[in-house]
């Protein structure tokens, strides 16, 4: 495990563009958020987003549950899922298909099933220290990930 300590909402998103960049070229890859509310899920999300290539604008899907990116490229894709509104599986929402599909998969709020959550993951927390500062813990669980938290 690995942390790193962000003292504003611009190094945060920072921090997830290198670990971005350094996931970029995997085929697959599932990056849990787990944090309090306003703790900078989603400034680190967007920063992943951009170290993968990603050009529009990326926000919170609290409400929509997942929204899908594609490169400019158009061969790599990345799915930012927030599942804090989800009470429960099922429904016409097929979770299993992100999970183990290709590309980069943020998750926030992954606790909320983590019974489909993959052995094969990258675990991210995000500890509120003060108004901006924030500890980030990185921690590889399996491949492909570990190259990427010895980096950064």
């Amino acid at each position: 495990m690995k942390t790193k300590r962000a003292t504003s909402p611009a190094e945060t998103e920072r921090i997830g563009y290198e670990l971005g960049l350094l996931l970029k070229d995997e085929p697959h890859v599932v990056i849990l958020l787990q944090g309090d509310l306003g703790a900078g899920k989603t400034t680190l999300a967007k920063g992943i987003a951009r170290g993968v290539g990603i050009k529009e604008i990326v926000n919170s899907p609290t409400f929509v549950i997942m929204k899908r990116y594609v490169t400019p490229d158009g061969f790599r894709y990345f799915y930012h899922l927030d599942l804090y509104r989800l009470d429960s599986l099922g429904g016409d929402f097929d979770l299993e298909e992100y999970v183990e599909g290709d590309g980069v998969v943020v998750i926030e709020w992954p606790m909320n099933v983590e019974e489909l959550l993959p052995r094969d993951h990258l675990l991210v927390k995000i500890d509120v220290v003060g108004d901006d500062v924030r500890d980030i813990s990185l921690e590889c669980v399996g491949y492909p990930c570990k190259r990427a938290v010895e980096a950064i």
